[in-house]
């Protein structure tokens, strides 16, 4: 009976040991919680009782706090490959305190999503960039990392997993579809992430960051061969039915001569201060080929006029 006993306690006790030990970051996870208990003492501070001694402001006699507030929200989501070997590596690098980078979600090629950081908290991922005239990504954005070493394409489960995150963020924070964007876009001069193998025509069509219009694109015309469609000898007729000619030739989607596409790329939200950086952070987005080459074709400045005018 005796022996029953001890043979029972010892399986209580491996149990509770197992079940102590079965999440390998429990330390971290602690420092979290810690952390995050200092975070929110500081959120409850507000004016202080006035110290006449040591207050340097001229603070009223007592304290007021307003009933009228929230918490600020994300406004951006900024998509990275996380160009590692393992999602095992991103989440050990992103629990060690000397690694100084993080994300608020990591999503594994098998599609498990961990979520590491409160959507509120400040993750340390976009690092020195630009979007528009927002210079400091981190506190307005949500980054997301996905496992992938930087060359390989990305699974359908990984995919469904971050569409899924992306309309919880979107539906959460109201974050336009325009806002939804890779970390090459914000610091094209150091990040080529996340791949050419992404999906972001794909996204797009589901609500997440914005695509050009195929069938407008090959409509365009570029200045120079608008005018050379013209006819030799051609001229309006009088009294003759002008509307399919000036439809044709009068009227089509042409590409203004003089298109400045460093303004164009401007608007879009591309730092333009390295205009080859730029161009090349564009087509690794939009064309996803010939990215290495800073010189736009003809078919990629019609994408180009075409999103630019999405952006107005």
């Amino acid at each position: 009976m005796m022996n029953e006993f001890v043979r029972g306690v010892f399986i209580i006790a491996a149990g509770i040991l197992i079940s102590c030990s079965s999440n390998p970051y429990r330390k971290t996870n602690k420092v979290y919680k810690k952390q995050a208990k200092e975070y929110s003492k500081q959120l409850k501070e507000f004016t202080p009782e006035k110290d006449e001694e040591t207050d340097t402001l001229n603070y009223g006699k007592y304290a007021v706090g307003t009933t009228n507030f929230n918490l600020r929200k994300p406004n951006y989501v900024i998509i990275h490959h996380t160009a590692q070997d393992s999602v095992r590596q991103t989440l050990n690098t992103f629990t060690i305190p000397r690694a100084q980078v993080s994300a608020h979600y990591v999503i594994s090629k098998d599609g498990e999503i961990y979520h590491m950081l409160n959507d509120y908290y400040r993750a340390w991922h976009g690092g020195v960039g630009m979007w528009g005239s927002n210079t400091d990504l981190n506190s307005s954005s949500i980054g997301i990392e996905l496992d992938n070493n930087g060359a390989e394409t990305f699974s359908e489960p990984q995919i469904q997993s971050l569409i899924d995150v992306l309309k919880e963020l979107k539906k959460k924070y109201n974050i336009p579809a325009r806002n939804f964007i890779g970390h090459s876009d914000i610091a094209p001069s150091r990040k080529v992430d996340p791949n050419k193998n992404f999906p972001w025509k794909r996204l797009a069509e589901e609500g997440y960051g914005l695509w050009y219009d195929e069938e407008a694109v090959e409509s365009l015309k570029l200045a120079n061969e608008f005018f050379q469609e013209f006819p030799e000898g051609f001229e309006l007729e009088p009294n003759h039915n002008t509307l399919p000619i000036l439809d044709k030739y009068i009227f089509p989607q042409v590409v203004p001569a003089g298109f400045d596409h460093a303004m164009a790329l401007k608007v879009i939200g591309y730092d333009v201060s390295d205009l080859a950086s730029a161009i090349k952070a564009f087509k690794l987005h939009f064309i996803q080929k010939d990215y290495e080459n800073p010189i736009l074709d003809e078919y990629q400045i019609k994408v180009l006029y075409n999103l630019y005018q999405k952006y107005l």
